[in-house]
């Protein structure tokens, strides 16, 4: 934290400037007065009602549901409208609590067994599941502890006939200053009235921070303690790159986020004029640029930044989107949908990677105390052949021009792969029996993220036509830490000498067998760590669609030969630190403009 007092013109001294530096999690400079939201808990009053009210009370709990539900989905509808189905399925968490039975039939025990009024019912079961999921050793559980507080709190405020936003007390453009942002707080932001926002709490891939990005707020979080260091009105800076959070700025600090807003702006633009260039080093080296997607809706954007393809569909989003399961005669309409638009480039669509943290009711996962560690992803396609072959039946019927490829994610042992293989060849005998056209030929791939597949890749490499390195989980499983539990964040580190072993291992042991070797973990994003990739031997990268002039424009700005040069010395360095080092002094001498776009 770094202070400077503040003179006026006439020479009055106004307070102190305070520099503040948190996570930056959605991009923007900004500068205008501050809103600080005091979460003042609602008065609750507990009742003892008489039994003739009960069925009254348990009907005004009904109402409320209702009420809370039909806000929710306006909310999401406006979002759907404003960023696309994606960002909108966000809130699905809090339509999923409304619609957990063990959630209603315990509100509705304490109001009818133990003649409580509903307010007090709902604030002792909504408190009593947070305090549950808080307590378990799941990261992805432990995240849903918002979510509860969140969709009990609206209902309490519907009980009391209060409003259900805080965006009535707003009367001009603000900052907002909060401990935290509830996901449907966020969601319900008007980009008319909020500038940017700044929390205390939070992580980079919280909710909370996805909805910024997906709103185009500038936000920052990890600010700890920021609420007590200023009031409502003060004016304040944001810089939502470099997560720098200033109160009270300096003359000479509004002069320079000014400058430096406006050269950002205009990199930006150069950079999306990249779109049609290829993605080839200096001296010539071409390397593979391509997407990742969620959406069919997101192939405008795939086209828009200039990506090559689609390196990863994560098929998954259309049953997350649905809370059940999607048929045959669907997944194939969305398949072809993304597969027509993007023709003659290709498609990677990942089979499904359900569990973890992606689950939504009666898909057949059981519950579990550790469910990265469990029944996920082709474990539990494996255990579900006809669930699987559907959806293999859909991706073959939906290859008409010939440019999907098929994935298969986390898998650990060369016998996954084998039998997953098996079932494909299954699913192209029962649609030839029932008459179906479809391309018999396809190729399909391996995604390599647990230690034990990039250890033995050698054996996997000689059933599949490519590989892709998923380094999100790679990362999270080879240093054993969760990027999103705040205690251990600093372990997390992609430059991790023993992951950058496992990534060139995996690159060296593909080419040996003939077959290329993608990247499509959040890894492959960051610009800093481009050349070192590309040097390492990586035939494609696959990025979110915005990011993708950024990371070309790190390609083209370095030698092929330099960035080998990277990679020798990274992978004889002894710590993480030691490699971005390395990597920080290329980027400053080949694309300095890098420097001033990436949040770091």
């Amino acid at each position: 934290m770094r202070t400077n007092s503040v003179v006026t013109e006439n020479g009055k001294k106004e307070g102190p400037s305070v520099e503040l530096h948190g996570i930056g999690v959605s991009p923007g400079v900004v500068i205008g007065p501050v809103f600080v939201m005091v979460d003042t808990a609602l008065q609750v009053v507990e009742r003892k009602i008489p039994v003739a009210e009960v069925d009254q009370e348990i009907g005004r709990f009904e109402d409320a549901l209702i009420e809370t539900r039909r806000q929710l989905k306006n909310i999401q509808a406006n979002l759907k409208s404003k960023t696309g189905a994606s960002d909108a399925n966000i809130l699905d968490a809090h339509l999923m609590v409304l619609d957990d039975s063990s959630f209603i039939e315990e509100v509705v025990e304490r109001i009818r067994g133990r003649h409580r009024n509903a307010e007090s019912a709902v604030k002792d079961a909504t408190t009593r599941y947070a305090e549950v999921l808080a307590s378990l050793d799941d990261d992805y559980l432990r995240e849903r502890v918002a979510d509860v507080r969140d969709v009990g709190y609206r209902i309490i405020r519907n009980l009391l006939g209060h409003s259900s936003s805080f965006r009535e007390e707003l009367q001009h453009k603000h900052i907002i200053v909060a401990q935290d942002l509830k996901p449907s707080e966020t969601a319900s932001l008007r980009k008319d009235m909020v500038m940017g926002f700044a929390t205390e709490l939070g992580s980079p891939t919280s909710h909370t921070a996805l909805m910024a990005r997906a709103l185009e707020i500038p936000a920052i979080v990890g600010l700890h303690d920021l609420s007590q260091k200023l009031s409502t009105g003060d004016e304040v800076l944001i810089d939502g790159n470099k997560g720098v959070f200033i109160i009270r700025p300096t003359s000479r600090q509004l002069e320079k986020y000014g400058k430096l807003a406006k050269m950002r702006r205009n990199i930006e633009k150069e950079l999306i004029g990249l779109r049609h260039e290829p993605a080839e080093t200096q001296d010539g080296h071409r390397i593979v640029l391509s997407a990742n997607i969620e959406d069919p809706e997101e192939i405008d954007s795939v086209i828009q930044y200039g990506a090559e393809g689609i390196g990863l569909f994560r098929s998954e989003y259309l049953f997350l989107s649905r809370d059940r399961i999607v048929g045959e005669e669907e997944q194939a309409a969305a398949y072809s949908k993304v597969a027509l638009a993007i023709a003659p480039a290709p498609v990677i669509i990942r089979t499904l990677d359900l569990g973890g943290d992606k689950f939504f009711p009666n898909a057949g996962i059981p519950h579990e105390a550790n469910p990265f560690l469990g029944c996920r992803s082709i474990r539990l396609s494996l255990l579900q052949p006809e669930y699987f072959k559907s959806q293999l039946r859909a991706i073959l019927r939906s290859n008409v021009k010939g440019n999907i490829k098929i994935m298969y994610p986390m898998i650990s042992s060369v016998g996954e792969v084998i039998r997953a293989n098996e079932l494909l060849e299954e699913a192209k005998e029962e649609l030839a029996a029932s008459g179906v056209s479809f391309q018999k030929e396809i190729e399909v791939g391996a995604m390599i993220e647990i230690p034990s597949a990039a250890l033995t890749v050698d054996v996997i490499a000689e059933h599949v036509s490519f590989l892709s390195l998923g380094t999100n989980d790679l990362i999270q499983y080879t240093i054993a830490v969760d990027r999103v539990n705040e205690s251990v964040a600093y372990l997390y580190e992609p430059a991790h000498p023993a992951v950058l072993k496992l990534i060139k291992h995996t690159i060296d042991a593909g080419h040996c067998h003939g077959i290329w070797v993608g990247l499509c973990g959040e890894m492959a994003a960051d610009p800093l760590m481009t050349s070192l990739l590309v040097g390492m031997g990586v035939d494609e990268l696959s990025v979110a669609p915005s990011a993708v002039p950024l990371v070309k424009d790190a390609i083209r700005s370095v030698r092929f030969s330099h960035a080998t040069k990277l990679a020798e010395k990274a992978l004889s360095c002894k710590s993480a630190v030691e490699v971005m080092n390395h990597c920080r002094k290329l980027t400053r001498e080949t694309a300095p403009e890098v420097l001033e776009l990436i949040q770091k």
